[in-house]
């Protein structure tokens, strides 16, 4: 258990990096991940079960104390990511497919790796995780309107069957996740350091089954859909901020209205994508998987080097689901 602790440390302290090395396999060897798409719905399942077993009802105790900046996240989520979404697929001209992909990253809820990257920019680790938590419960109803209201001019989209896709892949997992946790806490206490490891690896095929099934559209479109991904990325990490602190939220708060707001579970983008709209449309949440990864640990080591005039997060330590998951965070 020891040894798996420690591979499971390692694999989320470098996330990012292995994110980019199987990307990049999978990009020039696809064949021998071909066949792996057919697994993406599964694996997210387990990333959300991971989810459900560190839950805490703690977790969600920031939205009875002080719901005002979680509800402002979760809206700004909500709001933001998916206008600017549609404002990057129409000012670039993207084709059908990769138009809907990019709206349908805009339009999944938060990835619990935004919680890792908030703790380490020092932002408000309850208000991160309680925004990630209350987006992915809201996720069945409202990705589907938003999806149905903004991509539909590119592709047919049947809110009812994503409704039940993502109630079979985020909700039951999270709920069977909290019922092992609450029947069997001593099991999960014992196995919990392996979650992240077990998260790492199942984002990874994922990365890879995306990227093998788009070999060839990387080559011809790869760079347009990056460019796309690393604005709608940057605008959401920019006004998340703004927005915070013209509320006058303080510093801790802005932190993680930040990262969660620019930060998807682009593992369900990637699922939701291959079953309803095709493998082209899951480019976009493949591209957020790599990047989202990047450019969250960039700005958390920068904050993190600058100090912050309150004491609020003095002794934080790691919160219960703050498994390096992507987003899956994604």
């Amino acid at each position: 258990m020891k040894a798996l602790e420690t591979v499971s440390s390692i694999a989320g302290k470098y996330f990012a990096v292995w994110v980019i090395i199987t990307a990049i396999i999978a990009f020039m060897f696809p064949t021998p991940f071909l066949g792996l798409g057919a697994y993406i719905t599964i694996l997210l399942g387990v990333v959300m079960f991971g989810m459900g077993l560190t839950l805490k009802a703690v977790d969600f105790k920031i939205v009875l104390t002080n719901p005002f900046p979680v509800l402002i996240g979760v809206a700004a989520q909500f709001i933001v990511m998916p206008l600017v979404a549609f404002g990057i697929a129409y000012l670039l001209k993207l084709p059908p497919e990769l138009a809907a992909g990019l709206v349908l990253l805009g339009c999944v809820p938060g990835g619990t790796a935004s919680n890792v990257m908030v703790y380490l920019a020092k932002g408000n680790l309850a208000l991160s995780v309680a925004m990630t938590s209350l987006s992915t419960l809201l996720a069945p109803i409202v990705t589907p309107l938003l999806l149905l209201l903004l991509a539909g001019q590119w592709l047919p989209v049947d809110a009812l069957s994503m409704f039940k896709s993502i109630v079979q892949v985020i909700i039951v997992p999270i709920v069977l996740g909290l019922l092992i946790q609450r029947f069997f806490p001593r099991a999960v206490a014992k196995s919990i350091s392996v979650v992240p490891l077990i998260s790492v690896v199942a984002i990874l095929i994922i990365v890879s089954a995306v990227t093998s099934a788009n070999a060839g559209n990387v080559a011809s479109s790869g760079l347009i859909v990056f460019i796309a991904v690393f604005l709608h990325n940057g605008f959401g990490l920019l006004i998340g901020y703004m927005i915070a602190r013209m509320l006058g939220l303080n510093e801790n708060d802005r932190r993680a209205i930040s990262l969660e707001v620019g930060m998807q579970n682009s593992g369900l983008g990637v699922a939701l994508a291959t079953a309803h709209f095709g493998p082209l449309a899951a480019l976009p949440s493949g591209w957020g998987a790599i990047w989202h990864n990047i450019s969250g640990p960039i700005l958390a080591t920068i904050w993190s080097k600058k100090p912050i005039d309150s004491d609020v997060e003095k002794g934080a330590t790691i919160p219960h689901s703050s498994s390096p998951t992507s987003q899956t965070n994604e």
